[in-house]
């Protein structure tokens, strides 16, 4: 049987392997046969899926970041009020935050009712509508990194922290010039996510 996956947006992918132009073989995922369909996961790949949705078969890496430091950014998200605007992905040495962009679906909501989108007296949030809302946030929402920790120290495990800049003479990564365990960097920084704060962390 052919290899297939389904995406966290419910898209069933086929693994197929095409030839690139310079004749070297390269393995895809598509919604359609495209050259050889693929029946086995090749030795020394595994299927990833990335925060928005894009999946490939990547190669078997040596893990540099532990699962316990993985959970320990994991869970200072959940602690954040709006844990759901937030992903958490590995890559490489680096744990990554991402932030969904577009407007918050508390806030979405609140804008309806305000603009008398809910019928008089019944607020739309006790409808049902909101859940349903959320739910298609979560399965279509685009996400962008926002903030991320990089191991500095493989022994002592010790991380650094940055966070995305958007001023126009900067307009990417910021050092924030912290160092120690990621857990200690995530309970700090974590909780500063979409407030006012993250724009002074310097």
């Amino acid at each position: 049987m052919p290899v297939t996956y389904t995406s966290r947006k419910g898209i069933t992918y086929i693994l197929c392997r095409v030839t690139t132009r310079t004749g070297k073989p390269r393995y895809v995922f598509a919604r359609e046969p495209r050259g050889e369909v693929v029946e086995e996961i090749p030795a020394g790949f595994h299927i990833s899926e990335s925060v928005n949705g894009i999946v490939s078969l990547v190669r078997d890496r040596p893990a540099q970041i532990r699962p316990a430091e993985v959970a320990a950014v994991e869970a200072a998200v959940r602690r954040h009020p709006r844990a759901r605007n937030y992903r958490v992905a590995v890559k490489g040495q680096r744990i990554e935050v991402y932030e969904r962009m577009g407007p918050d679906v508390g806030d979405l909501m609140a804008t309806f009712e305000k603009s008398g989108l809910a019928w008089p007296g019944l607020a739309l949030r006790s409808t049902g509508v909101a859940d349903q809302l959320q739910a298609e946030f979560d399965r279509y929402g685009q996400f962008t990194p926002v903030l991320r920790f990089t191991l500095h120290d493989a022994d002592r495990r010790t991380f650094g922290a940055q966070r995305m800049c958007y001023r126009s003479s900067i307009d990417g990564w910021l050092d924030l010039h912290l160092s120690g365990s990621v857990e200690q960097l995530a309970h700090r920084l974590v909780p500063t996510l979409g407030t006012e704060r993250f724009f002074e962390l310097y």
